[in-house]
C-alpha cells in the first residue's frame, strides 16, 4: 500500500537535557510558533543528564496552546501501565486534547534493572507491551462501569476503577523494529514510530508490509495505523548523502517516504534552533506542496479512516457514505471516540446512529437534507442537550446537534436587544448578560439549551415578574423542512413566529433568537426546607402564599415520595427580584410561616450566580425518563389532597410545582402557541416506572387544565388536546400543513399537519 490516506504532519524529536533545564521547553515553544504539529521527547529514566520525560511533557503542555506532546517513546518497564493511562488522560484533559502516547517495550535492560525494573527477554517484553496496551485502553473505557480486572502474566489488576476519560482519542504509537513487535503494532496499536537511522534499505517497506498483514489478520484496516518516522540530517550547500544537503534535497528525499512508504508524520530529530527553524520554513511548506501535487496526480485522497471495529457499529437505515463533505468534520458515529460525549442528554440515555455537530446555518441545511435523504432513520434536533421531554436523542437515528451555535451577541444596547444561538446553555447566557446588568428569565437549570426551552415556553425564576422566555422573543431564524432559511417576527412570517413560541419543535430548526432582555441586578435567593408532614395542607398554604405575593417573587417547590417512618420534607427555592435585604426578608416572611422550618439559606447574589448550577461539558444521561406535566390555576384543597396521594403512592420520586401567573397572564392567550396563560402553577412528576406513574397520575389529572410540553414524556396523541386549546391546536395543524406538510419534524411532541 503506497499511501495510507493520512494527512501529512510534522513533529520534533528533542533531547530532554537538564542543563540548562529550560532548553527543551524553549525548543518546544519555538516549534509551536513555527507550525509543527507535534513535539516529542525520548524517555530514559535511568539517564541522570535528562529531565524526567513525563514532568517535561507536562511543563511543555502548560507552556503551549496548540502543539501535541508525546514521548518518543515511553519506557514502559519503568512505568506501570494503569498509572500511565491515568497520567495520559489527565495530561490530555489539562492540555485540551493535546497528548499522544508513544510506547516502547524497553531494551536497555541493565539500566532498567538498575532502576528497579524487571529484566525481560525480547519476547517477554513484547508480551508485556501487549498486556500494557490492554490495561491502558481498559482504564480509558469509562463507559464500562465494571472495575477493570486483568490476570496477565506481567500486569494484574484486581478491580481497578476506570477513568478519567481523556479529551480526545489518544493514539498509541509503538516504537518497533523486530517481527513480533511489528505484528503487535499491526494488531493493537494506532501508529508505528521507528527511526530512519535504525532502518536498513528496504526495512521501512518490509515493516509496513508486516504491520499491514498483522492488521488484516486482526480484522483491522491497515489505514487505521499511522506511520511516523524520526528523521535527522544536516543542512549544507552541497549534497552529502541522505538528508545532508540543501533544503530542496531534503524535500526530494523525504517525498518518497511519504508517497511510496506511507509515512504520515515526519519528526525532525534536532536540538539546534537554527536547524528547527530552517526545516519549518524551507522544508515543511515545500514538502506539503509536493505531496499534495503527487497525490493529486495519482488520484489519492487524504482522509482519516475509521477502523473496522468502528465501521461494524454503524446502524442500518443510514447511508453513511453519502454524507456531504461539509458535514464530515462534525459527523460522529457509534464507533468514534467522541460518541460517548454526544449520544445522550442530561436526563435521557441515547444510542443514535449518527450525530451531526453543525457550526453554521448552512451546515444545518445540509444536515437536514441528509436526514431527509435517509427517511427510515429517526430525526432528533438537540440544542443544549437537557432533553427531559423532547426527543433530542434516539436509538439508531440521526441527531442534528446545535451545541456549537452558542454565541451571545448584543445587537442594540439601548434597546437591550440580544441575539442568542440555539445551542447556547442558559448559565452561559446569564453570565454574558450579567456583564451588562441584564437577565432573561429561562428555566431553573443552567445546563438547559436555549433552543428547546425558547420554542416551548420558558418557565423560570423571573416568570411572575418578567413573563416567559418566549414573551421576550422578538424574532427567530428558522431552517424549514424544505431547507429554506427565514426569519420570523411580528412583522415577518408572523404566523410562523406565533407557532414557534410554544410549539416550535414542530415547525423547523431554530438556529438563533433575538430577545429583548430585562435590567436585573442582584436578587434574593432563598432555599427553605419545611416539615411537610401535612402534605396537602402545606401545598395549599404554599400556593396561597405564592398567589398573594408581589410579582417580584417567583417560587418553586420540590418534594419526593412519602416514605413510611420518614419525615416529609418540602424544599422551596424562591427568587425575589430585589437587591434590598429588607425587601427580600419581607417577601419571604409569609412562606416562613407556612410550616416549621428545617433548614434555610437566604442570600443576595447575581441572577447569573443563581443560574450557575450546572457542570460544563457533555451530558451523560442514562435510561428513559418518565415525566408527567400539568398546568393549574390554583392549588385547591382537592388538588392538594390528590397530590398528597400521588406522593404517597410510591410511583413518584420527584414532584415539582413552579409558580407562573403574574406577567405571564398579562399576555393574551391567542398571542402565542403557548396559550394556557391563566395558569398560576406548572406541575411535573417523574417516576421510574411509566405504567405506575400513569396510574398514579390519574388521581390528579382531573384537577389540571393543560400541560407544559417541556415536562411531558408521554406519547399518547391525545395529550395534544391537553397541551393546546382546540382553536390553538387547529391553527397549529393548518400551519404545520403549510410549513412541514410531510411531517419531517415528527419525533417530538408531534402535531400532525391538517389534511387537505
Amino acid at each position: 500500500m503506497p499511501h495510507y490516506g493520512h494527512p501529512l504532519e510534522f513533529g520534533m524529536f528533542i533531547t530532554p537535557v537538564s542543563d540548562p533545564p529550560q532548553a527543551a521547553v524553549q525548543r518546544a515553544v519555538l516549534g509551536e510558533q513555527l507550525g509543527f504539529d507535534l513535539v516529542t521527547f525520548q524517555d530514559h529514566p535511568y539517564q541522570p543528564a535528562f529531565l524526567d520525560t513525563w514532568t517535561l511533557m507536562s511543563w511543555v503542555a502548560a507552556r503551549t496552546e496548540r502543539i501535541h506532546v508525546s514521548a518518543n517513546v515511553l519506557n514502559l518497564p519503568l512505568r506501570p501501565p494503569a498509572v500511565v493511562a491515568r497520567a495520559a488522560a489527565s495530561l490530555d484533559l489539562l492540555s485540551g486534547g493535546r497528548f499522544d502516547l508513544g510506547l516502547g517495550a524497553g531494551g536497555f535492560w541493565d539500566a532498567i534493572e538498575g532502576m528497579g525494573g524487571r529484566r525481560l527477554t525480547a519476547g517477554q517484553a513484547v508480551d508485556a507491551l501487549g498486556e500494557a496496551i490492554d490495561v491502558i485502553r481498559g482504564i480509558w473505557a469509562v463507559d464500562d462501569r465494571a472495575p477493570l480486572r486483568l490476570a496477565g502474566e506481567y500486569y494484574s489488576l484486581a478491580g481497578a476503577k476506570r477513568g478519567p476519560a481523556p479529551t480526545h482519542d489518544i493514539p498509541i504509537w509503538v516504537g518497533a523494529y523486530k517481527p513480533r513487535m511489528l505484528r503487535l503494532t499491526g494488531s493493537k496499536a494506532d501508529g508505528w514510530l521507528p527511526s530512519l537511522a535504525y532502518l536498513a534499505p528496504g526495512e521501512l517497506a518490509a515493516g509496513n508490509a508486516a504491520i499491514d498483514q498483522a492488521a488484516a489478520d486482526a480484522g483491522r484496516d491497515p489505514r487505521e495505523i499511522r506511520r511516523l518516522l524520526n528523521v535527522g540530517g544536516r543542512f549544507s550547500a552541497t549534497s552529502g548523502g541522505m538528508l545532508v544537503g540543501p533544503s530542496a534535497q531534503w524535500v526530494e528525499q523525504l517525498l518518497p517516504l511519504v508517497i511510496e512508504d506511507g509515512v504520515g508524520t515526519l519528526l525532525l530529530a534536532a536540538d539546534d534552533p537554527a536547524v528547527i527553524q530552517r526545516f519549518a520554513e524551507e522544508v515543511m511548506p515545500a514538502l506539503r506542496e509536493a505531496v499534495a501535487s503527487e497525490l493529486a496526480d495519482r488520484g489519492i485522497v487524504e482522509a482519516n479512516t475509521r477502523g473496522a471495529a468502528a465501521l461494524a457499529r454503524r446502524r442500518d437505515g443510514i447511508d453513511y457514505d453519502s454524507l456531504p463533505a461539509s458535514l464530515a468534520g462534525g459527523a460522529i458515529e457509534p464507533g468514534d471516540f467522541r460518541y460517548r460525549q454526544v449520544k445522550s442528554t442530561y436526563m435521557r440515555g441515547g444510542s443514535p446512529g449518527l450525530v451531526l455537530q453543525v457550526r453554521d446555518v448552512q451546515q444545518v441545511v445540509d444536515a437536514l437534507a441528509f436526514a431527509k435523504a435517509n427517511p427510515f432513520a429517526r430525526l432528533a434536533v438537540r440544542s443544549g442537550g437537557h432533553g427531559i421531554s423532547g426527543r433530542s436523542t434516539n436509538d439508531g437515528g440521526i441527531v442534528i446537534d446545535l451545541g456549537h451555535l452558542d454565541t451571545v451577541e448584543v445587537l442594540d444596547e439601548a434597546k437591550r436587544l440580544v441575539r442568542i444561538g440555539a445551542g447556547a446553555r442558559w448559565m452561559d447566557v446569564a453570565a454574558k448578560l450579567a456583564e451588562h446588568g441584564w437577565a432573561l428569565s429561562s428555566g431553573d437549570y443552567g445546563g438547559v439549551g436555549v433552543g428547546g426551552l425558547a420554542t416551548a415556553g420558558g418557565i423560570g425564576w423571573l416568570a411572575r415578574e418578567h413573563g416567559l422566555t418566549i414573551d421576550h422573543m422578538r424574532s427567530v431564524e428558522v431552517v424549514l423542512a424544505d431547507g429554506s432559511v427565514l426569519r420570523a417576527s411580528d412583522t415577518e412570517n408572523a404566523d410562523l413566529f406565533w407557532a414557534m413560541r410554544g410549539a416550535g419543535a414542530n415547525f423547523g430548526i431554530a438556529t438563533s433568537f433575538d430577545f429583548e432582555v430585562d435590567e436585573v441586578g442582584d436578587v434574593g435567593w432563598a432555599q427553605l426546607a419545611f416539615d411537610a408532614g401535612d402534605t396537602a395542607g402545606f401545598l395549599e398554604a404554599w400556593g396561597g402564599a405564592v398567589e398573594n405575593s408581589p410579582r417580584d417573587v417567583t417560587s418553586f417547590l420540590i418534594m419526593g415520595s412519602t416514605q413510611a417512618g420518614q419525615q416529609n420534607v418540602a424544599q422551596t427555592m424562591t427568587v425575589v427580584d430585589s437587591p434590598d435585604a429588607e425587601t427580600v426578608i419581607d417577601r419571604l416572611q409569609p412562606f416562613a410561616e407556612i410550616a416549621p422550618l428545617l433548614q434555610q439559606s437566604v442570600e443576595l447574589k447575581p441572577y447569573a450566580a443563581v443560574m450557575a448550577n450546572a457542570q460544563p461539558g457533555y451530558h451523560q444521561g442514562q435510561g428513559e425518563p418518565n415525566s408527567r406535566s400539568g398546568l393549574i390555576e390554583h392549588i385547591t384543597p382537592e388538588f392538594a389532597a390528590a397530590a398528597a396521594q400521588l406522593l404517597a403512592s410510591g410511583a413518584v420520586y420527584f414532584f415539582q410545582v413552579r409558580s407562573v401567573g403574574g406577567s405571564v397572564a398579562d399576555v393574551a392567550p391567542e398571542t402565542t402557541a403557548y396559550a394556557h396563560r391563566s395558569a398560576n402553577f406548572a406541575i411535573a412528576a417523574l417516576g421510574s416506572n411509566a405504567q405506575r406513574l400513569d396510574e398514579a397520575w390519574d388521581r390528579v389529572i382531573g384537577h389540571l387544565d393543560g400541560l407544559y410540553v417541556s415536562f411531558e414524556t408521554g406519547l399518547d396523541p391525545r395529550l395534544l388536546d391537553d397541551a393546546f386549546p382546540p382553536a390553538t391546536l387547529a391553527r397549529l395543524r393548518e400551519l404545520k400543513a403549510r410549513y412541514d406538510p410531510h411531517n419531517v419534524f415528527r419525533d417530538n411532541f408531534n402535531i400532525a399537519p391538517a389534511q387537505a
